[in-house]
C-alpha cells in the first residue's frame, strides 16, 4: 500500500512542478501580452496614411507643336472613314522632347496596340492622361513624376503617318477633350477653336 502511495505521488510530481511554473510566470505572460498589444498600437499608428490627392493637367504636353488633329470625330488618315477620336495629335520633329503635364505616378510605361511606345500617367481621382507614338521613353511603370518632367520624346511608333504625339485626358476611363487641361498655356485658346474636321490627322491610335 505504501508502494502504491510513493508510485501515486511520484507520477503527481511533476503536474504539480507544471502547474507551480504556470502559475509564476503567468503574471510575465499578461504583462508581455500588455506590452505587445502596446506596442502594435504604436506601430500601426506610426505607418503614414497614403494621401488621396489630384493633380490636374495644365500645362502643354510638348513645346513648339502645331496641331493636326483635334479631339472628336474626324476622317481616320489609316483605316478611313469616319471614326471618334479620343485625343489630340501634336506634329513635332521625332526626338522632341514630351513633358508629364501635372504630378503623377506612371502606370505603364511600354508597346501599346496602335499607341505604340505608349505612357501612362495616374494623376489621382481617376484621372488619366495619355502619351502615344513615342519614338523613346524616360520613364518606368511606377515611378513618380512632376509637372514637367521629362518622360519621353515624339516619335511615329504604332499605327502613325508620320512624327507626332497623340495625347489623351481620360476621367474614369471615359476619354474627354484635353484642351480645357492646358489652361496654363498660351496654346489654349488656338487648340480651343479648332475641330476634328478638316485637319491633316497624323495618328491612327484611338
Amino acid at each position: 500500500m505504501a508502494n502504491s502511495s510513493a508510485t501515486a505521488a511520484d507520477i503527481a510530481a511533476p503536474l504539480r512542478e507544471a502547474q507551480a511554473a504556470k502559475a509564476g510566470t503567468r503574471g510575465g505572460d499578461e504583462e508581455f501580452r500588455r506590452l505587445f498589444a502596446s506596442w502594435n498600437g504604436t506601430s500601426v499608428a506610426s505607418v503614414p496614411s497614403r494621401p488621396r490627392t489630384v493633380s490636374i493637367p495644365s500645362r502643354m504636353p510638348l513645346e513648339g507643336a502645331a496641331l493636326t488633329s483635334g479631339f472628336g470625330m474626324r476622317t481616320h488618315p489609316v483605316l478611313g472613314g469616319r471614326r471618334g477620336h479620343k485625343g489630340i495629335d501634336l506634329s513635332s520633329p521625332i526626338g522632341t522632347p514630351i513633358y508629364a503635364t501635372a504630378d503623377a505616378v506612371v502606370t505603364r510605361a511600354d508597346w501599346f496596340s496602335s499607341y505604340g511606345l505608349f505612357i501612362s500617367l495616374d494623376h489621382g481621382a481617376q484621372l488619366e492622361t495619355r502619351y502615344g507614338h513615342l519614338s523613346r521613353l524616360n520613364v518606368a511603370e511606377g515611378q513618380v513624376v512632376k509637372k514637367g518632367d521629362l518622360i519621353g520624346y515624339v516619335g511615329s511608333t504604332g499605327r502613325s503617318t508620320g512624327p507626332h504625339l497623340h495625347y489623351e485626358v481620360r476621367i474614369a476611363g471615359t476619354a474627354v477633350n484635353p484642351v480645357p487641361y492646358m489652361q496654363g498655356d498660351a496654346w489654349t485658346g488656338t487648340l480651343a477653336a479648332k475641330d476634328g474636321d478638316g485637319e491633316t490627322a497624323k495618328g491612327g491610335s484611338k
